[in-house]
């Protein structure tokens, strides 16, 4: 059994498979970046790597991990450098400065294997980033409520502060707040789950003072990746509310293998999280397509 947290709202038989993960490390910065894995590498089947949104964790895909596990791949889900158990990156603080280490750490563990690259939010902005200058690490890419695509004239949310509050309870009170404001659409899914995985995350932010996601950077990056680029999005995507519909249009400009735009009806931002199951689905059908 790996060195892992599980959450501990998981029933009990997810929480010990999940627990049995392989926990892999190599540098970053002054520390290491932090890798978790599942399932054993099937001939032909190329590994599949997630990475997480902003201030999160592999966490962020607690729900969706087992499943893709079942359906006979191999994941491998990384703490992004400055995130979760990994080391902050050197040279900067935002995406730009995480294509290096996650380049060669994602060459020492895959060798020369091709992988299919899936990016949450932040994490697929940052997928983005590393595929244009690294074209050759994936075979695939899907990018999961990614921001940077141009189309949204300012900032769709405001999240309220929490670190100044002097309480676990005023904290717990914005945490939910924040979740409502950006992650789910339902807010009856802001359960014991959603606020232990966030909570958990959120603290063990350090990189402060992002701004690439509020740019066009991920439109830009695109033309420089050459594999088939899948997009999935929750209807009520907070990043982008009536924008949302522009979004296939400008992957299908800026990604020369666009491979279309599936949206998850009544999901947010978090897509994975709050409808699960249309979004293992939705990921199968762009893991699966030619």
């Amino acid at each position: 059994m790996s060195d892992i947290t599980v959450p501990t709202f998981l029933p009990l038989a997810e929480r010990a498979r999940l627990a049995q993960a392989r926990r892999l490390t190599t540098p970053c910065g002054a520390g290491d970046l932090v890798w978790h894995a599942w399932g054993e590498p099937r001939a032909g089947v190329p590994p599949l790597v997630l990475f997480h949104g902003g201030s999160g964790s592999w966490t962020h895909w607690v729900k969706n991990i087992l499943p893709l596990v079942d359906a006979g791949r191999s994941v491998w889900a990384v703490d992004l450098p400055g995130f979760g158990d990994s080391g902050p990156p050197t040279g900067g603080s935002d995406a730009d400065a995480m294509v290096a280490p996650l380049a060669a750490s994602l060459r020492q563990l895959m060798g020369d294997e091709p992988v299919d690259l899936v990016g949450f939010s932040f994490g697929g902005m940052t997928a983005g980033l590393l595929l244009a200058a690294h074209p050759q690490l994936a075979r695939r890419l899907v990018l999961v409520g990614a921001p940077a695509m141009g189309v949204v004239p300012g900032r769709q949310f405001e999240l309220k502060a929490w670190r100044h509050l002097k309480t676990p309870q005023e904290q717990a009170d914005i945490h939910r707040h924040n979740l409502g404001v950006l992650m789910l659409h339902d807010h009856d899914l802001i359960d014991g789950l959603a606020l232990e995985v966030h909570i958990a995350n959120v603290q063990r932010d350090r990189l402060p003072r992002r701004r690439l996601a509020h740019t066009d950077i991920l439109a830009r990056s695109l033309p420089q990746v050459p594999c088939p680029v899948h997009t999935i999005y929750g209807a009520h995507d907070a990043i982008y509310r009536q924008y949302i519909h522009q979004l296939e249009d400008a992957f299908a400009a800026a990604a020369p293998t666009f491979r279309g735009m599936q949206l998850i009806e009544g999901a947010g931002h978090w897509v994975q999280f709050e409808a699960p199951e249309a979004f293992d689905a939705a990921l199968e059908r762009a893991l699966s397509s030619a």
